[in-house]
């Protein structure tokens, strides 16, 4: 709470943009404007200043900026729209890289290409009603499942767990799920197995052991057999031999948000020697 008092009151004391390579893992607030480092051709500066993000610059600009949760075009301005930390993720090509907003919300919004975990709570004609924990239901269509036609319909009911990913997601439009990818194929997603247990945890759990350095799945994997399914929208189903195995894997996820690496490896151990 100081340190974003602290930034408020800066903020609003200088009401200007600030550079976003100056604040990366520093706390931003909603209606800043971010600079990014000017990149010209040989026969400019080469990167001497900074200047707001012009999204339609022309040829001139060769950087390419993906805007994250947190962010949002609105003309040729990137403008902050969520409290939190400002990330970013250098591209592996090159370019300007993604710039996000790490912030601690407990509802989730949806996001388009988001992938989550949905329960469906009726069935209107040709389209599914399915809660993914956001301010309203989204709509799930039977044709968007692998192989399924009008004949050929999916066996869906209500109360059954769906894994898909968002094609629609923004706030003047009811958000729409579907079951397969670009190519028409599952690749996993669909109704999941009636066994195994579903449970909430928080958004930044979920992003922590999604993450590529994360070690508490290969450790959570070397204890028991399991499948394991993680929604963007906190939700996170798992299943193993047996319910006390179940009920266990469970109970490690969600005390791991807020335990050490030896406090993680003490209590693996534990379990190994069980």
């Amino acid at each position: 709470m100081a340190e974003a008092a602290g930034v408020a009151a800066e903020f609003f004391a200088s009401n200007r943009a600030r550079a976003a390579r100056a604040v990366l893992d520093q706390v931003v607030l909603p209606g800043e404007e971010l600079l990014l480092p000017e990149q010209e051709d040989g026969e400019g500066p080469g990167g001497a200043g900074e200047r707001p993000l012009r999204l339609n610059a022309g040829a001139r600009s060769r950087v390419r900026v993906v805007c994250g949760p947190g962010l949002r075009r609105c003309g040729d301005r990137l403008l902050v729209t969520k409290c939190g930390r400002l990330r970013h993720k250098e591209p592996g090509g090159g370019g300007g890289g993604v710039y996000w907003v790490d912030s601690q919300q407990k509802r989730y919004v949806p996001v388009k290409g988001d992938h989550v975990i949905g329960i469906v709570t009726a069935k209107s004609g040709d389209i599914f009603k399915v809660d993914v924990g956001g301010s309203e239901p989204a709509s799930l269509s039977y044709l968007a499942f692998e192989g399924a036609t009008k004949r050929n319909r999916p066996n869906v009911q209500v109360g059954d767990l769906i894994y898909g990913q968002f094609v629609v997601a923004n706030k003047d439009m009811e958000p729409e799920m579907v079951c397969i990818d670009s190519c028409g194929r599952a690749n996993g997603m669909g109704v999941i197995g009636q066994d195994g247990l579903l449970f909430k945890v928080t958004l930044g759990l979920i992003r922590k052991l999604l993450a590529p350095d994360c070690e508490i799945l290969q450790e959570v994997g070397k204890l028991y057999p399991l499948e394991i399914v993680f929604g963007m929208n906190g939700r996170i189903w798992v299943k193993a031999k047996t319910i006390q195995q179940t009920l266990i894997l469970a109970n490690i996820l969600e005390a791991c948000e807020h335990m050490t690496a030896d406090q993680r490896k003490q209590i693996f151990s534990r379990l190994a020697e069980s």
